[in-house]
């Protein structure tokens, strides 16, 4: 388990460790994280999702087209389509999340009502639908259940067990983990954002639980 001293000395910036500690040890519990390899694992990677437990929702506030267009290079190839969505989180989470992950279209107002929350930042109306069956909560008609310590904490745990990641942060090959937490974070973000800062967090972290 690991404890809110453990937890600070780690995350110097968690505001809540004595919170988050007893949420994150029932959750873990729950799921089966339940060694010093995959705790760190998955408080590493979730510690670096959350702004190190400080921040569970999703943030879509741009404040220029140059960084829409960086983000979604796709969805905003020039700066004229990406000007009317900057400043505007709801209008543009409808349009990028729309007709995707079980959501309507962007009229359905979908994009914004399921966009990333708790933890790992569930998104998108079937997740929200999947993750509040798994864990007994009506996340369809309250999807800020998941910005509570206790759910954002079970709905994490509950995502990283269903994707497999216990088992690739049971890794025991020769190698730096680079290579496991690029799988893990691909699986966790879609991409490899921030994958040297969620390592060094894993570093941190493992000793203090050992």
């Amino acid at each position: 388990m690991i404890t809110s001293a453990s937890l600070k000395a780690a995350l110097p910036l968690c505001k809540a460790p004595e919170q988050w500690a007893q949420v994150l040890n029932s959750a873990m519990e729950k799921f089966e994280i339940n060694s010093p390899g995959r705790m760190a694992c998955f408080l590493a990677q979730t510690g670096h999702e959350s702004s190190q437990f400080n921040r569970l929702i999703e943030s879509l506030y741009y404040k220029t087209a140059a960084r829409l267009m960086a983000v979604w290079p796709k969805r905003f190839p020039t700066q004229a389509s990406a000007t009317p969505y900057i400043r505007n989180e709801e209008k543009l989470a409808n349009f990028v999340y729309a007709n995707r992950m079980g959501n309507g279209p962007a009229e359905s107002g979908d994009g914004f009502r399921y966009r990333g929350r708790g933890l790992i930042q569930i998104t998108g109306r079937s997740n929200y639908l999947d993750v509040g069956k798994a864990l007994g909560i009506d996340l369809i008609n309250d999807p800020d259940l998941l910005l509570s310590p206790n759910w954002a904490a079970m709905s994490a745990a509950y995502y990283w067990y269903g994707h497999g990641l216990n088992a690739l942060a049971d890794d025991e090959t020769n190698d730096n983990d680079l290579e496991d937490f690029t799988i893990i974070t691909k699986k966790i973000n879609g991409g490899t954002a921030g994958l040297r800062d969620r390592l060094a967090l894993f570093n941190a972290i493992k000793p203090l639980l050992s």
